[in-house]
């Protein structure tokens, strides 16, 4: 437990230096700043010129998905969304740090492919500062896991080695912005499916392989369903 919480703090760490360190590069090479209104053009509308597709179509009105394994992007963190898109995008020959199941690429895979640098942080600042709106955010629905889904979410598993969500993703799912990301309101297909990727390596993500491959589908299927349920 000590050594995962150390590697806890090591990328907390990390993401912050990153994140600053991006912000003074940007700021000495006078690199524009995100722009949300390009964003929203974007987000909308996409580029058939460059095979981006609008992103409304599977994400939503302002990033309010109403299927359920494709995420809420709605007020998620200007980071964490730059992060993630430029994880789907390839490097050269080198697979994507995103992958789908059993390594194969991702829908997202191709999507990102077409973004520049300046879509993907155009994007990412819309996304961010767009609200979740209750009437599409994922609710809690099953009452005989509810107990178990709390009681992992709050203190883990302890004879496992399962450190609790809340430390990373905070007590009401909101996250760290920057860091971790918002689960609450998050639709549950969607948290399983992810970490199921998790513990299968085809998402490359060293702490959350090391929880997630110490879950039982019963236990992802729980938490995920109480996540959803937050707020």
């Amino acid at each position: 437990m000590n050594r995962m919480l150390s590697r806890m703090v090591m990328a907390t760490g990390l993401v912050f230096a990153g994140t600053l360190s991006s912000l003074a590069l940007a700021a000495d090479e006078g690199v524009a700043r995100p722009d949300a209104t390009a964003g929203e053009h974007l987000f909308v509308n996409g580029d058939m010129g460059r095979g981006v597709l609008a992103c409304v179509t599977c994400h939503g009105e302002g990033g309010n998905s109403t299927i359920p394994m494709n995420p809420n992007l709605a007020a998620m963190s200007h980071e964490y969304i730059a992060k993630q898109l430029v994880d789907f995008q390839k490097k050269g020959d080198a697979p994507a740090v995103r992958r789908g199941h059993e390594g194969a690429d991702s829908i997202m895979t191709a999507i990102a492919a077409g973004l520049t640098p300046e879509d993907i942080q155009n994007v990412a600042l819309y996304l961010s500062l767009q609200k979740l709106e209750p009437a599409t955010a994922a609710t809690a629905t099953r009452e005989d896991t509810m107990e178990r889904g709390q009681h992992i979410w709050r203190a883990g598993l302890v004879d496992r080695k399962v450190p609790a969500c809340a430390a990373c993703h905070s007590a009401n799912g909101a996250g760290l912005p920057g860091e971790f990301p918002r689960l609450a309101g998050q639709h549950p297909e969607y948290l399983i499916d992810q970490l199921k990727l998790f513990r299968s390596g085809d998402r490359a993500n060293e702490i959350m392989y090391d929880i997630a491959d110490r879950m039982n589908d019963k236990d992802i299927a729980a938490v995920a369903d109480y996540a959803a349920g937050l707020r």
